[in-house]
């Protein structure tokens, strides 16, 4: 990226970006792990959250959204739709916010199997949102900032971060 493009963004979105590259990293890792261990980092399995936000998690919703998506275009590994709606998870757990990752699938040009993430919060689409309409949900998971909050409380520590 230029250093004039990075200095057209917007500076909430600036600091995001290596909070988000190393974010994708860190979800690219997981995905070596089998399925059942790293899709229990995305919540609860077939719930999913409000539609509702206020004005100001709406705000922090779409920079994470721009910095994730950004940052993406610029890792050295494949950041899939599915590391990018993890690595948004990351983000927006981190800011407490709810989010829900979709899952889905439908056949491609060729007639062969194809598959997609996305993630919501509140009404906004954080990632994916471009591809999501070719593809059938088959399934969900939702995550609740109070409910995850709850967890690591629980815990002793705050491991909101992997």
């Amino acid at each position: 990226m230029r250093i004039q493009r990075l200095l057209l963004l917007a500076p909430e979105v600036r600091r995001l970006l290596p909070e988000a590259w190393l974010a994708l990293g860190w979800a690219r890792f997981r995905q070596l792990r089998s399925f059942e261990d790293y899709s229990t980092q995305w919540g609860k399995r077939m719930e999913e959250t409000s539609w509702q936000c206020d004005p100001q998690q709406e705000k922090s919703i779409r920079h994470i959204s721009h910095a994730v998506e950004l940052a993406s275009r610029y890792t050295p590994w494949r950041s899939s739709c599915l590391v990018q709606a993890s690595a948004a998870m990351t983000l927006l757990g981190r800011r407490k916010l709810d989010c829900t990752l979709y899952l889905g699938t439908a056949k491609n040009a060729a007639g062969r199997l194809a598959a997609h993430a996305w993630v919501r919060s509140g009404p906004i689409y954080v990632t994916g949102e471009r591809e999501m309409g070719a593809f059938t949900v088959v399934g969900l998971f939702g995550r609740r900032a109070s409910a995850a909050n709850m967890k690591t409380a629980n815990q002793g520590q705050d491991r909101s971060w992997l």
